[in-house]
């Protein structure tokens, strides 16, 4: 036992630089040599060995220079020479105030064992970040396909919020600007890829650019026709301002200022409408531009500028006395663009002539000609509102007789788009009120309008099938306008043919217009807040600048991998 002592002094002193037994801390392997001398061979070292601070374990272990290994063989030798049957005093440790540590003793093969731990350890840290890192990807994938309806601006910002991943950015920007520079789908194109009369459902051998399954970014889901909550609410306040002022409807005594609430509500909706709508324009043109190019959503451009008139002309009594004829100038101004090139694509023929492309909403280009005759006239203005009329009734008698045959090679319209059908009462309507506006009376061409559209809205009333079997969705606010310009229509008729007959069509038809406005807005508001179902996926958008080539790319994108294979076959490895 004296060799093992010194030989532990000599560990001591070799660290401590001294050649005498002080009151050191061990290392740890010391420690481990001590408590296995202890445990099995029964040895009981030195009370000036037993008391170790523990606090000191750390400075010792870092500045000695001896390694564990090291430490461990030459104790084990110590250990195998001494002799078993040599006593020592008992340690004792009840004359120390100070603590005991507790030492572990850790074999080669346990540090290897925790060395492999750690490997593992390592390797399932990098394979989660690399999953991790795929999954980003793959989500960047996906919203590579709504950037590609980005503007440049909304791809700028893409690009520096995706910093990071600079090594994958040369690719994916490359790919970004080739499918910002694709050309837009051909006129023809929408008629080979869609199908309805709205052009809205996707064939099925045909392919979407964007996931069918999942919801898509609001701005793209929201379309141009969202315009016609504008049209039916703020008729609607024209109908109430007709209301309040018509002599035939002054036993109703009805107050100015219900007018202003509505035209108040018109206003805060147009506002809201058009904010939505810009905020697309700005960050998605390229949808945008997709829905200009559609053949039946162009008609839906007209929109906003008719709302316009009909805020124009709903403005409260007191209001309208200062308008400057300007404001006329420049809100018929688009009109006329719009209409110079879509009546120009009727009578050019090819993949735009009315005959292919005539359907119910075509009445939204007809129908701004005369509610701009209308505003002029009321205005004061002469050559400008007679020569609007004369070419919406040119055009009106054109697009009546082709919707009014329906040729074989149109496709009759499903229960959805029923509601459409009361845009044949709009033009007539108001081409009476226009005209009676242009000659100063409700003369006999104002009487054959009104009447044409009374019948036309008799017609559609008796057919009880056209108003059910069909969910809600924004077509029903078709009903909503061309009631609104029946009603306003006969108020005016009432005034000339005054008696009890013309004033109770007038107030039925009123009450019919103000209940139906009512229920679609409260439909509206639930079907958009509640059950967030009022804006589906656009389809119509969203289909291929080319018709697939190959069978297996006709199936619907399923995923952000399927998604990227349908447009980018030639990158894929399958």
């Amino acid at each position: 036992m004296p060799g093992v002592a010194c030989r532990i002094h000599e560990l001591i002193d070799g660290v401590d630089g001294g050649g005498v037994c002080q009151k050191k801390a061990a290392s740890p392997p010391l420690m481990s040599i001590i408590s296995l001398m202890e445990n099995q061979h029964g040895l009981k070292l030195p009370p000036d060995l037993s008391y170790i601070k523990s606090e000191d374990f750390a400075s010792l272990h870092n500045s000695s220079g001896i390694q564990e290994d090291t430490l461990v063989v030459e104790g084990t030798e110590a250990m195998e020479n001494h002799d078993p049957s040599t006593k020592h005093p008992v340690l004792s440790t009840e004359s120390h105030k100070t603590s005991h540590s507790v030492s572990i003793y850790l074999p080669a093969s346990s540090s290897l064992d925790m060395e492999q731990s750690r490997t593992e350890i390592n390797d399932e840290e990098s394979e989660t970040k690399v999953g991790n890192r795929q999954k980003l990807l793959r989500n960047e994938k996906l919203h590579k396909q709504y950037n590609s309806f980005k503007t440049m601006y909304g791809i700028l910002e893409k690009q520096l919020s995706s910093l990071q991943w600079r090594q994958k950015e040369p690719v994916e920007n490359n790919e970004s600007q080739n499918r910002e520079m694709e050309p837009l789908p051909a006129m023809g194109r929408y008629f080979d890829a869609l199908e309805g009369p709205e052009l809205e459902t996707l064939r099925a051998s045909e392919g979407c650019l964007l996931p069918q399954d999942k919801k898509w970014p609001f701005l793209l889901r929201f379309p141009i026709s969202a315009f016609a909550m504008c049209l039916g609410v703020s008729s609607q306040a024209v109908l109430w301002k007709t209301l309040a002022t018509s002599p035939s409807m002054s036993f109703l005594t009805i107050n100015t200022k219900i007018n202003l609430v509505l035209w108040c509500i018109s206003i805060a909706l147009m506002c809201f409408v058009a904010s939505i709508y810009t905020l697309k324009l700005l960050l998605f043109f390229k949808a945008v531009k997709r829905e200009y190019c559609h053949p039946v959503r162009i008609n839906f451009f007209f929109a906003p500028w008719i709302a316009c008139l009909f805020l124009v002309i709903g403005l409260p009594p007191q209001l309208s006395k200062s308008l400057h004829a300007t404001l006329w100038y420049v809100l018929m101004a688009p009109i006329l663009c719009l209409e110079l090139k879509i009546y120009g694509q009727w009578m050019s023929g090819g993949e735009c002539r009315l005959s292919k492309v005539a359907n119910p909403s075509n009445h939204l280009s007809i129908v701004g000609n005369f509610v701009g005759a209308l505003l002029g006239a009321s205005m004061g203005l002469k050559e400008g509102p007679v020569f609007f009329f004369a070419v919406g009734l040119a055009h009106y008698v054109v697009l009546f007789v082709t919707l009014y045959q329906r040729l074989p090679t149109n496709e009759t319209l499903p229960k959805e788009l029923h509601p459409v059908f009361f845009l044949f009462i709009a033009a007539p309507s108001i081409a009476c009120m226009a005209w009676a506006k242009i000659t100063g009376s409700f003369d006999l061409g104002s009487r054959i309008a009104y009447f044409i559209a009374l019948f036309l809205y008799a017609s559609l009333v008796v057919r009880i099938n056209f108003f059910r079997g069909f969910r809600f969705s924004l077509a029903w606010w078709a009903y909503t306008f061309p009631t609104t310009s029946a009603a306003i229509a006969t108020i005016h008729y009432s005034v000339e043919v005054n008696n009890h007959l013309t004033k109770a069509i007038a107030v039925a038809l009123s009450t019919i217009s103000t209940f139906t406005i009512l229920v679609l807005l409260i439909a509206t508001i639930l079907h958009a807040f509640v059950f967030c179902d009022l804006f589906p996926n656009d389809i119509a958008i969203a289909i291929t600048e080319k018709k697939p080539k190959s069978r297996k790319n006709l199936r619907k994108p399923s995923s952000e991998d399927d998604v990227e294979a349908f447009l980018y076959p030639e990158n894929s490895t399958h």
